[in-house]
Formats: structure tokens, C-alpha cells, sequence
């Protein structure tokens, strides 16, 4: 992680902007973006950077990433991704998880992939590959890339010297916690619909 740390302290938020691009796309090597954005947050905390503007360099970053990913996968197709996605770090165990998210919740799985280690540039490509419309693809996408960019910058933020434990508990458990979340309110406003629908017909 260090190499990391001393590019960003080194050359600021231009270093900011390419690793969030890059950790999304998966090149050249696979960049710890959680973990970095944290730090960003924890920096941002000690006074060394001021936060709005990291996190404005952040999410542009991160959108930068998440379209140009996309549009590897609308120009290049499914075969291409699963013969060269390893160069990418795309494995097929992310892939096939993917295609399980986005058959159970449709477009939603972009939103969540954020969420889900590897899932990033994988949920991306895969927008990509089935021509998802790019309008509804973005609305999803960049929804997802303002919630985690800001989310784990505020984390950093108020954690300050623990950041790196409690990261490394969200990289881990971060995916599941936000699929109970959504379970749980998709159950809830199906309830709701019901009791209205119910009192209603009475």
C-alpha cells in the first residue's frame, strides 16, 4: 500500500483521479481503490488535503473508470473479456458472479457491484457487452460511484487512524451488508404496498 500512498503525496490529486480511473478499468495492476479512498479520507481529516475537492477528483475519477470500462465491453464483446479479461484482472469466478447479480436484480447488480470485491469494472464491462442502453447504464453506475466514493471517504474521515482495519472489514463484508439493506427494503415496501392496497379495497 505504501507505493500508493507516496504517488498520492507525491503527486496529488492528478494521482487521485488516475488511480480511480484505473482500479475501476483494472490497469495495469490491481489498484487497492477502498483501501485508497479511506486514506483519502483520512488525509482529507489530518488537514493534508482539503475533502470537497478530493472527492469531487475522486468521483470523477471513479466515473471516468466505470464508462471507459464500459465501452471496452460494448466495443470488444463477451468473447474478448473472457479470453483477455485476465489481463484486465477480470477473473471468470467475478464474471460468472456478476451474471448471477444481474439475473437476480437486473439493473440494480450495477449499483450493487460497487459493493462486491472485483465487481466494479466486471459489472461495467458486462453493461457493455449486452449493449445495456448507456442512459440507464450511467443513472445506476454513477448513482453507485457517488455512494461509494463518498461513503468510504466519510469512513476515513471520522475513523482516522483505524481506517485501514475497518476498510479492510468493508472490503469483506461491505456486499453482503448492502444486499440485506436492499432485501430489506424491497421487502418492507412491498409490505407497505400491500397494507395500503389492503385498507383500500376495505
Amino acid at each position: 500500500m505504501e507505493i500508493w500512498y507516496e504517488m498520492i503525496g507525491q503527486f496529488g490529486y492528478i494521482s487521485i483521479f488516475t488511480l480511480l480511473s484505473l482500479g475501476i478499468i483494472g490497469l495495469p495492476i490491481p489498484i487497492p481503490d477502498e483501501l485508497i479512498l479511506a486514506y483519502l479520507g483520512y488525509i482529507t481529516a489530518m488537514g493534508y488535503m482539503d475533502f470537497t475537492l478530493t472527492f469531487i477528483v475522486a468521483l470523477l475519477g471513479a466515473l471516468c473508470g466505470v464508462t471507459i470500462s464500459y465501452f471496452i465491453g460494448n466495443k470488444l464483446g463477451e468473447p474478448f473479456i473472457r479470453k483477455y479479461g485476465s489481463k484486465l484482472w477480470i477473473r471468470k469466478s467475478a464474471i460468472e458472479r456478476m451474471e448471477r447479480l444481474f439475473q437476480k436484480y437486473g439493473s440494480l447488480a450495477i449499483f450493487i457491484s460497487y459493493f462486491v470485491p472485483g465487481g466494479r469494472n466486471v459489472a461495467a464491462c458486462m453493461g457493455g457487452i449486452t449493449r445495456f442502453p448507456f442512459k440507464q447504464f450511467a443513472l445506476y453506475a454513477y448513482a453507485g460511484s457517488l455512494f461509494w466514493v463518498i461513503a468510504l471517504l466519510w469512513i476515513g474521515n471520522r475513523l482516522g487512524t483505524s481506517f485501514v482495519m475497518i476498510t479492510h472489514f468493508i472490503h469483506r463484508y461491505m456486499a453482503n451488508m448492502i444486499i440485506i439493506i436492499i432485501l430489506g427494503a424491497i421487502i418492507y415496501g412491498i409490505y407497505y404496498f400491500y397494507r395500503r392496497t389492503s385498507k383500500h379495497r376495505m
